[in-house]
């Protein structure tokens, strides 16, 4: 039986080897519940809902055909050690609550979580606070000083958005905690159902199939949009989609990147959306055995020009380790790459507010 890089990461933390060596599946809350019913309806109706999986614009395969599935669970237990910082990320503390935001005001919290408040207008994106980007504690730990906000510290909620279903972008513990305060989820179609089984009431959940518009009010306006890559909490993958988002809101157009590997979306996402004042693209946990799901960095930068966008702020990196590269490579390939492309680049520190037309951080605070 063949495994890909995701169901071997699967295996490494959920099973459990008793004493006497035999195998234990403990099914958790956790893994969420793929959907069934009138959510299932609706998804067999997908026009990108085939063989019983959701499938990418491109064929896509989520491992090259030359990779080793053996090789790469060893690297998952015996990681160079450089691929997670030595020291304490650091951290700026933002009062969230009382937060002014005349025009939209992005506040990253590592990995692909972040914060935007426009007006009166709230925003929270992928949040992942539990301290793991896995249900099994001491799996995909966060960086020391990645933790640096906690649920507590939020306003409440008027969208959160959910780009799959991954656990490094839906965490079971963050979103329990989170309910009482989200107005509305708006996630990719069928994430839904995980949503539901944990406790969140339907009619606050608005699920997007691709190309999908959808009208908060009379200044807002979201579309879902194609990504390239897949989904799935366990063993199986493809019951509910993978998106990016476009948020048109108060005169800004922003374009909220889910994970992805590069393809030509973002040129048809721009060419349809753009030009954008400011995208958050993945850019990190790339590797040579899955580049079709994940961007190298050189990949993120001509990304964003395809998208024409008028400023980049990379996600996906700085928090977790998922793959074998240094943790601060990402970010040091970008910025040549980016200059190249006369593309600006802002690189604020956990928590550091980047205000559009107003501030915009470049210090390189990963080489401190």
């Amino acid at each position: 039986m063949k495994f890909s890089r995701r169901a071997f990461i699967a295996l490494s933390a959920f099973i459990t080897v008793s004493a006497t060596g035999s195998i234990l599946f403990m099914r958790q809350k956790f893994f969420g519940k793929n959907p069934f019913g009138l959510r299932l309806k609706r998804i067999l109706r997908s026009p990108h809902y085939k063989n019983d999986s959701f499938q990418n614009l491109s064929p896509t395969d989520v491992m090259r055909k030359e990779a080793s599935y053996l090789k790469m669970l060893q690297y998952t237990f015996s990681r160079p050690k450089d691929t997670k910082p030595s020291v304490v990320i650091p951290s700026v503390k933002t009062d969230l609550i009382s937060l002014k935001a005349d025009s939209p005001t992005i506040v990253w919290f590592g990995h692909s979580s972040y914060f935007i408040k426009s007006k009166d207008i709230t925003i929270l994106i992928d949040p992942v606070f539990s301290g793991a980007a896995s249900p099994v504690g001491g799996f995909v730990k966060s960086f020391d000083g990645t933790d640096a906000y906690k649920v507590a510290e939020f306003p409440a909620i008027d969208m959160m958005f959910l780009s799959h279903d991954h656990y490094d972008h839906l965490d079971y513990k963050t979103i329990l905690e989170f309910i009482p305060k989200v107005k509305k989820f708006y996630v990719s179609l069928g994430v839904g159902s995980h949503l539901e089984y944990w406790g969140v009431d339907p009619t606050k959940i608005v699920e997007l199939d691709w190309w999908d518009k959808h009208q908060v009010a009379g200044d807002i306006e979201i579309i879902a949009a194609p990504a390239r890559h897949f989904s799935g909490r366990s063993l199986t993958r493809g019951k509910t989609l993978w998106s990016a988002f476009v948020v048109n809101m108060h005169g800004y157009r922003l374009f909220l990147g889910g994970d992805s590997g590069y393809d030509t979306h973002f040129k048809e996402i721009g060419d349809k959306y753009g030009p954008f004042d400011i995208a958050m693209i993945e850019n990190g946990q790339y590797g040579e055995d899955w580049p079709y799901i994940h961007m190298f960095p050189e990949q993120t930068a001509q990304a964003a020009i395809d998208l024409n966008a008028r400023l980049l702020l990379p996600v996906h990196w700085a928090k977790f380790v998922l793959a074998n590269h240094p943790w601060y490579e990402p970010i040091e390939r970008l910025l040549p790459a980016a200059r190249k492309l006369n593309l600006p680049v802002t690189t604020p520190m956990i928590g550091e507010p980047t205000v559009l037309g107003e501030k915009y951080p470049e210090k390189a605070w990963w080489r401190v």
